[in-house]
């Protein structure tokens, strides 16, 4: 679709059936592979330097890289080094997850997130567009110089809720969201999006829109795979909010309910999704982040997910 990017999550066991992945992705069109990077999920950085030499035109991006646990720095340092081996192909999606996640598993205070997000893309913005950066903030110290000049690498974070999302507007090259309704982006991240990029001077930043998306007509199996998949994310204290900002009271009590399933995953024939998706500019969204549900018992639902999602990308 030319007004509308085509992308997908791409979720392996390993590091090796990843690469091979965003290789089927690329053979069918899709024109970004997205990665996940929670725990000890493998290096993303380390999987794109090696999907680069097997493609020859898929975008690369991360949602997310998790900031709390690398200096700025140090996530320069991956970017750049998939930059040279991808030219212009990687948009780098940082943020600072939640705190359960940094604190659970990192040990690692989860204090101020935005202040640290805001000095974190300063800091990432002046090493990939300038080569170079002497800062010292209040969460941060990054002096030093890459060697590499101006990248082509372009910077996304993750946002959730109206601040997260002005933080974006006003920093970064795209904001990337997570199991958000569409009427709440539309509503909720798209103003705030404008407000952040007004602020700062400069144009608004595209949208890119995390959806569930499954060709498949078993309501019942979708709506299986879907709490399997994202069922714990009202569990989450800031998923939980921002569902509940979205008009489901339910999701206080934890709970993903048959209605926000309804609402947050695009299902049905392979053209009732296409018609689906081609409406995602409606709700404001530049771009689609696709995370393929998988219903229980269905083995090739991914497979025929991913084909009719470039097919989507070739209109």
């Amino acid at each position: 679709m030319k007004n509308l990017k085509i992308g997908l999550h791409v979720s392996q066991a390993t590091a090796q059936k990843t690469v091979d992945a965003i290789v089927a992705a690329e053979k069918a069109g899709v024109e970004c592979a997205w990665l996940t990077v929670g725990g000890l999920a493998p290096d993303p950085f380390a999987i794109f330097g090696a999907a680069a030499q097997h493609t020859d035109k898929i975008l690369f991006g991360t949602s997310i890289v998790p900031t709390f646990p690398r200096h700025p720095l140090a996530m320069a340092q991956g970017a750049i080094a998939v930059d040279s081996l991808a030219p212009g192909r990687l948009r780098l999606g940082v943020g600072p997850s939640h705190k359960p996640a940094i604190e659970g598993t990192w040990g690692i205070p989860f204090e101020r997130p935005l202040e640290h997000l805001r000095e974190y893309l300063t800091i990432l913005r002046g090493v990939l567009e300038t080569g170079a950066i002497d800062h010292s903030g209040k969460r941060f110290t990054a002096r030093g110089q890459s060697g590499t000049g101006k990248t082509g690498v372009t910077l996304m974070a993750s946002a959730l809720r109206t601040n997260g999302f002005r933080v974006c507007g006003e920093l970064a090259d795209g904001a990337i969201s997570w199991v958000c309704p569409l009427p709440y982006l539309r509503d909720v991240a798209v103003p705030a999006l404008k407000e952040g990029a007004a602020k700062a001077g400069r144009p608004v930043p595209p949208l890119i829109a995390h959806v569930p998306v499954v060709v498949s007509e078993d309501l019942h199996a979708v709506r299986e795979g879907a709490r399997r998949q994202i069922g714990f994310y009202p569990r989450v204290p800031f998923y939980s909010q921002m569902f509940q900002d979205a008009g489901f009271p339910e999701a206080a009590q934890g709970e993903l309910s048959d209605r926000m399933i309804d609402a947050l995953v695009v299902h049905g024939t392979a053209a009732q999704v296409k018609a689906r998706l081609r409406g995602l500019p409606d709700f404001g969204a530049n771009e689609l982040l696709a995370m393929a549900i998988l219903p229980p018992g269905d083995s090739e639902a991914t497979a025929r997910t991913t084909a009719v999602l470039g097919e989507l990308a070739t209109e």
